[in-house]
């Protein structure tokens, strides 16, 4: 499945989109026996994550053979966008979303403007293991389109708002799209789809 590797300002370059399941780690070596690491996809020598995505997340994780891929496509000071996907505890108001939008303080640091959305339910398979359900509290979906990624940074901006995330999903990073990526597999994607017009 992996095409030519492109070439871009003189330099050959790969980069993989990998729909990351519940439960891997963002890493290829595996440091207790039961945790599972990217090891087990068949990727191809030489290339590693460009940021990460908590063990718990889910989502879309790029992958290069190009080192320059991390400070363009993670310092906030290019704003590239990552959308992301939040099933919360509890239905999420309007309210909550402005006030996500303008920033909200986490760990002493505040967060920089977004864009935040109700969503109804995309829709996704259930995950296994299975959410947190509880009978008495419903969920609901929001969208968080960021240019910035601290630790665990949406799950505790959701919290502040008073959403608790129960499943996190990232679906797209620039114009690359998580779309019809099965859980566990990958495909190469053009470098084109990361450059700044």
């Amino acid at each position: 499945m992996v095409e030519k590797s492109r070439q871009v300002d003189n330099i050959i370059t790969m980069i993989l989109a990998f729909h990351k399941p519940y439960g891997v780690l963002c890493q290829f070596t595996q440091r207790e026996p039961h945790h599972r690491t990217l090891a087990e996809y068949g990727f191809p020598k030489g290339v590693y994550p460009i940021g990460r995505l908590d063990w718990d997340s889910e989502g879309l994780l790029l992958l290069s053979d190009e080192k320059r891929w991390n400070d363009y496509l993670l310092n906030p000071r290019h704003a590239h966008v990552r959308v992301y996907h939040a099933q919360v505890e509890g239905i999420a108001t309007a309210e909550a979303m402005q006030r996500l939008e303008q920033g909200v303080v986490i760990q002493g640091y505040r967060t920089r403007p977004c864009k935040a959305t109700l969503l109804t339910d995309p829709g996704y398979p259930p995950r296994t293991p299975p959410i947190r359900h509880r009978l008495s509290v419903p969920t609901s979906w929001i969208q968080l389109e960021l240019t910035e990624g601290k630790n665990r940074q949406v799950r505790r901006m959701t919290a502040v708002a008073g959403f608790p995330t129960l499943r996190l999903l990232r679906v797209a990073i620039a114009k690359v799209h998580l779309q019809n990526i099965p859980p566990g597999k990958w495909v190469e994607i053009s470098p084109n789809l990361l450059l700044i017009n």
